[in-house]
């Protein structure tokens, strides 16, 4: 009896150690699957979290490139109506510029080497007669591209009044009124007190196909002359047009010329130019060799070997920094 109730109170205390271990082990399995379950609540919460903000950002990815996208159409536009309005500017500025068979109805051995930087140019020429006399007008303008295209314009319209309205047929007094008009038509000073530097370089010269005479005036713009295979240069005035107001005068310069002896007339967009093996300068004394190689060339040849010249000079890796210009005419 003692022995079976005792075994009967182990087995019941069996089984509540049973029922303890399954209670304990139930509650372990319900932590580890909470647990479980938090985690991967809060893994779906960070998941979507960062899908949220992915999504954000992708949507503002997606507004900037849309923004950007409309940014560049109407950057294209304006760049389209920028370039429209500098070639219809070319056309008026070529309409103004004589043309190199316009040139040569006066001398038949010419060429005109003209290279705008940017479409429209500051660089310009003009040539026109009065009386027995023949003016060919070579010059640089401050700046280049619209800037300089619209200085050269009013520079040409200065010149022709000078020459056909009030008859001045010198060569440095027509530079004389230049330099005064411009100074006029550009004030050196504005309200704020800063100063304009608007002005050009330019060289004159005065031909007289009845007695033979050649007259040269410049401002900062030498003359060459090619004769017998030697080059000779007549230095101009360092006085810039339109900064002259002290009304220093400029030098004419008569030049004997005989029969086939070249001139020419240039900006110094060509010397100023970069490239070669070590990106440097043309330089001067460059131009001056090319020239004596070339000057016995036919015009077209001529033009065709600076072009050439220029090409091979800047490579693959420079652009054009300034205006080119280039006149060459045998005047006799």
């Amino acid at each position: 009896m003692f022995i079976g109730f005792g075994f009967l109170k182990l087995n019941i205390s069996a089984a509540g150690s049973s029922i303890v271990y399954a209670l304990d082990l139930s509650r372990h399995t319900i932590f580890v699957y909470l647990s479980a379950a938090i985690l991967f609540i809060v893994l779906v919460w960070a998941l979507v979290k960062k899908y949220n903000t992915v999504c954000r950002l992708l949507k503002e990815k997606n507004h900037v490139i849309d923004m950007v996208r409309r940014q560049n159409v109407i950057l294209k536009q304006r760049e389209k109506d920028l370039t429209d309005s500098l070639v219809y500017a070319q056309r008026i500025q070529e309409a103004r510029l004589p043309s190199e068979e316009y040139f040569r109805n006066y001398f038949p051995s010419s060429f005109v080497f003209f290279k705008p930087q940017s479409i429209v140019s500051g660089d310009f020429y003009w040539i026109g007669e009065r009386e027995q006399w023949i003016f060919v007008v070579a010059a640089d303008c401050t700046g280049h591209g619209v800037s300089g295209a619209l200085m050269s314009m009013i520079g040409i319209e200065i010149i022709e009044k000078a020459i056909t309205e009030y008859r001045i047929t010198t060569p440095s007094k027509i530079l004389a009124y230049l330099n005064e008009t411009v100074e006029k038509t550009f004030s050196r000073t504005k309200n704020t007190g800063s100063v304009i530097m608007d002005g050009m370089d330019i060289g004159l010269c005065a031909i007289n196909k009845t007695d033979r005479r050649v007259v040269y005036s410049g401002a900062f713009f030498p003359l060459y002359i090619i004769s017998d295979n030697s080059l000779t240069q007549i230095k101009s005035d360092k006085i810039m047009i339109g900064m002259n107001p002290d009304r220093i005068p400029y030098t004419d310069h008569e030049i004997s010329i005989k029969d086939n002896d070249i001139l020419y007339m240039f900006s110094d967009g060509y010397a100023d130019q970069f490239g070669g093996k070590d990106n440097k300068k043309f330089m001067y004394r460059r131009f001056r060799y090319l020239l004596l190689n070339i000057h016995t060339f036919d015009n077209n040849d001529q033009k065709a070997v600076l072009d050439e010249n220029l090409t091979n000079w800047m490579g693959n890796n420079n652009q054009q920094v300034d205006d080119i210009m280039v006149i060459g005419f045998r005047p006799f």
